[in-house]
């Protein structure tokens, strides 16, 4: 688990992914996905397709997914599917509100005080993401519980890309990649931090895949947790 940047001596912004890394939505984004094109396509979908799509931009993976079944992926049929599945997600998360991981926000506050910035990013769109943050009760800025969000809908291209991570460093003005630790729960999430060069690249186990996963990846690390996070870039 080499990388070929190598970490610069202080960590300054920690960019992490949302559900399965700081958010625990109980899997229902990829429940809801799976149902949302099990019916579009009229079959099912195999899980190492939807595996394959873990961790991107949603629409990104509902045009995937729909062509991976061989079914209609015209802008129109995609968006319609997208719409259906924001509608499904919405509800679904009004049903069972997600909540922090453990120690997540302890993790935060720690990684702040200790002079990292945080920022989140993630697949979901703008809509998804800032209802998720409000029934949190997490606010974005500099005496919030996060200094920045930035969403798939905010970028050109979805994870492994590296552009979420390039856009929470412009956020938070910082300047070197090698500053920045990426971390998230899924491959895709390890390939954006590894593709933007990042000092620091780290996979998670509190989400979708396991250690043998994510230890397959170019990670630098793989956590338990990003509760363990602050030992690693503040110790």
């Amino acid at each position: 688990m080499n990388h070929p940047h190598g970490a610069a001596t202080r960590c300054r912004l920690a960019s992490l992914d949302m559900a399965g890394t700081t958010v625990d939505e109980g899997g229902l984004v990829y429940g809801v996905l799976e149902q949302t094109i099990t019916d579009a396509a009229g079959a099912p979908v195999p899980a190492d397709l939807l595996a394959s799509w873990k961790g991107t931009s949603k629409r990104e993976a509902i045009g995937g997914l729909l062509a991976g079944l061989d079914a209609d992926t015209s802008e129109v049929r995609v968006d319609r599917v997208f719409a259906d599945f924001r509608q499904r997600l919405v509800i679904a998360y009004k049903e069972t509100p997600p909540t922090p991981l453990p120690g997540v926000p302890e993790a935060l506050a720690a990684l702040r005080s200790g002079g990292v910035q945080v920022a989140l990013q993630t697949g979901y769109s703008a809509d998804i993401a800032e209802s998720i943050l409000a029934g949190l009760g997490w606010e974005v800025g500099p005496s919030g519980t996060v200094d920045a969000v930035v969403t798939s809908d905010q970028v050109p291209a979805s994870r492994p890309a590296p552009y979420l991570v390039f856009r929470t460093m412009e956020a938070t003005r910082v300047t070197d990649v090698r500053s920045v630790a990426v971390a998230g729960d899924t491959p895709n999430d390890v390939g954006a931090g590894y593709h933007a060069g990042a000092g620091w690249v780290i996979g998670v186990l509190s989400g979708s895949f396991d250690e043998a996963a994510l230890s397959a990846t170019p990670a630098t690390h793989v956590l338990t947790s990003i509760a363990d996070l602050p030992a690693l870039l503040l110790g």
